[in-house]
Order: structure tokens, then C-alpha cells, then sequence
């Protein structure tokens, strides 16, 4: 339906506006094992850990946060707490998401989609049909129909200080060195070897206008971390950006050399990335003058952890179980790797 490139445009128009804006992406929120019972979809979890996180987003002073997210047609919007929830449903007639669907890609289920949309459709509550209609001109409905923001005056508190006990490793490095795709291959050979394990991008939790310190990504991390042990996850694997993190956190490094990174950034620029449709991409798009500078930066970040890692022409799945040889299954003395 777009929700992910609408909501987007929102939280960049009000950051324009000089509104105190964050973003989360509620997928996010919900990748934890085991599926807690009679939460199919992980409806529940998912606004436990949004209202988990919204707290942050509040002491931190920010005035409003934008969540594109799939509504449960059964049981509806599930309620969030430490926020006033305002919804907007999207729509497109079958024709429209027939051909967004098919230009999209990848393994949906066209009718099984279809008929998943057609039941969303019967829900009640504001509602823009999107069908023939630019991204501008939906977030102009939108905002027009909900009549949304209306936030009150920001209350400065204390953000929670990070004392949380558990298993976390955390992927850091500079940008393409390839947290997110090695880090989704760590979490899956973890829940190979049969432990409840979740994960969480760390960025698209902590959006924010003005950019957020990096305070407020270590409480974000430490609301989904409680949310997720408390639905029954062993340990966390989190990405995130280099920066310091609390005792506690295993932090692995990755590295890659300037002329990889050049390559993946090349790659990203154009759309050719493992995990398309994430919100915040800076690299998607851009000229080749601007990827050269990226690398040069990239190639210049310096990452303090517990373990470094040299991800250089490498298969993400070899880097993972490197990964875990050293860091989560020694600690723990757990269960052998496959």
C-alpha cells in the first residue's frame, strides 16, 4: 500500500517544520521467537514494544512519532501505551496492488494478499485510497483527513539508564559494511540451534528530527530488549551504529576495505540490496561523486568493540558463524552450532 514510503514523507515534512519527529518501523518490533500464544502476526508484541519505545521517544522530548504498521482485521488496532494514537488506513483497489505486488517482487502470495486487503478494507476509522495517487498527494490526505499532528508541549525527562540483564550482541560498523544482512544470518543460525532469539535494527527503531543522540538509540534498545525477554527471547542480536554502548552489550566490529565498500555502496545506490524498501537510506540514489565520498568515510570510521571482524569478500552466512565461535556460544557455553 506504500505505507513505509508515506509515512517516510511525513516524518520528513514535520522535521522540515521544525516538529520534534521520530519514526519507527514496526517490523522491527516483532522479530522474536518464540510466537507468543494467540498472537498470530505478533500483533500485541509489536505495540508492547511501540509503547516501550514511544516512552523514549517522549522523555527525549520528541513531539510526535510516525509508524507505518499492518493492522490485525480481527482484532483491529491493538492499543499503545505512552502515546495518543491517531490511525489512517491505506487502501488501493485490487488492480493497483495487483501491480504494485507484481513490480515489487519477491514471495508474496498475490492472492493471499489480496484477499488480506479486501478483509483490512471492511475496517473502520479514517482511510486514503491510494490508488493512482503520488506519494506527495497521499501524505497530503492523510494529514488533510486525520487532521494529525496536534502534539502536546515536549516534557524533558531523564531517558532510563541501560541495566538491563540478558544476552545482547550488537553489529556495529560504517555504512555497507554489511551489519544488517550478517546480522539477520547471526539471528537465523541462533535460532537454528533451537534458542529463542530476537533481533532489531537498531536505526530503524531511533529515527528522530532532529537527529537523535545516541542516548536515545541505547534506550530504545533497552525497551525492545525488556519487551522481547519478557515474550520469552534468550537472547538480542541488535545493528546499530558504532558508538559507545553499556557494559553488558557484546559488541562485534565489522570491517571492510575502502574498495569493497565503494563496491556495496555502488550496489545500494542503485537499488541492489538484500533488503529493499528500509526507510532512511541516504545511499539509494545517489551519483557516483556522492558514493565515492560515502566510501571515504566509511573507510575512515573506527569501531570499538569486543570482536572485529573482516568482512571482505566474504559470504554473510561464513561471517556469522565466525561471529558466534567467538562471542554469544563461547559466553554462554550454549548449545553447539550446526
Amino acid at each position: 500500500m506504500g505505507k513505509t514510503t508515506v509515512a517516510w514523507e511525513i516524518f520528513e515534512r514535520l522535521g522540515q517544520r521544525g516538529l520534534a519527529t521520530g519514526y519507527v518501523d514496526i517490523d522491527q518490533l516483532g522479530m522474536c521467537s518464540p510466537e507468543p500464544a494467540g498472537d498470530t502476526g505478533r500483533h500485541r508484541l509489536k505495540a508492547r514494544a511501540l509503547g516501550a519505545v514511544a516512552a523514549g521517544f517522549r522523555d527525549a522530548g520528541t513531539r510526535c512519532l510516525v509508524v507505518p504498521g499492518v493492522t490485525d482485521p480481527g482484532r483491529g488496532i491493538e492499543p499503545v501505551a505512552n502515546a495518543e494514537l491517531t490511525t489512517c488506513l491505506l487502501r488501493a483497489d485490487p488492480a493497483e496492488l495487483t501491480r504494485r505486488i507484481t513490480a515489487r517482487g519477491g514471495a508474496t502470495d498475490l492472492a493471499e494478499a489480496l484477499k488480506y486487503a479486501e478483509s483490512v478494507d471492511r475496517a473502520p476509522g479514517p482511510r486514503v485510497d491510494t490508488t493512482g495517487l503520488s506519494v506527495s498527494e497521499v501524505a497530503d490526505q492523510v494529514l488533510a483527513r486525520t487532521g494529525w499532528p496536534d502534539p502536546p508541549e515536549p516534557v524533558l525527562r531523564p531517558l532510563r539508564p541501560f541495566t538491563e540483564p540478558g544476552e545482547i550482541l550488537l553489529l556495529c560498523g560504517p555504512a555497507a559494511v554489511g551489519k544488517s544482512t550478517v546480522g539477520w544470518h547471526v539471528y537465523q543460525q541462533v535460532r537454528q540451534t533451537g534458542r529463542n532469539a530476537a533481533f532489531v535494527d537498531l536505526e530503524q527503531i531511533s529515527f528522530r528530527r532532529p537527529e537523535p543522540g545516541h542516548e536515545l538509540r541505547v534506550a530504545n534498545l533497552a525497551a525492545v530488549w525488556r519487551t522481547f525477554r519478557d515474550a520469552g527471547a534468550e537472547c538480542l542480536i541488535a545493528v546499530g551504529p558504532p558508538g559507545p554502548y553499556p557494559a553488558g552489550i557484546t559488541v562485534c566490529c565489522l570491517h571492510a576495505g575502502r574498495d569493497v565498500l565503494l563496491d556495496r555502496l555502488t550496489r545500494r545506490a542503485r537499488g541492489e540490496t538484500p533488503a529493499p524498501g528500509l526507510a532512511g537510506d541516504a545511499v539509494l540514489g545517489q551519483p557516483p561523486e556522492v558514493v565515492r565520498q560515502l566510501a571515504d568515510e566509511a573507510a575512515a570510521v573506527r569501531c570499538v568493540g569486543d570482536v572485529h571482524v573482516d568482512t571482505d569478500h566474504r559470504p554473510p552466512d561464513a561471517i556469522a558463524a565466525e561471529i558466534l565461535r567467538n562471542t554469544l556460544y563461547l559466553r554462554a557455553g550454549s548449545r553447539a552450532l550446526p
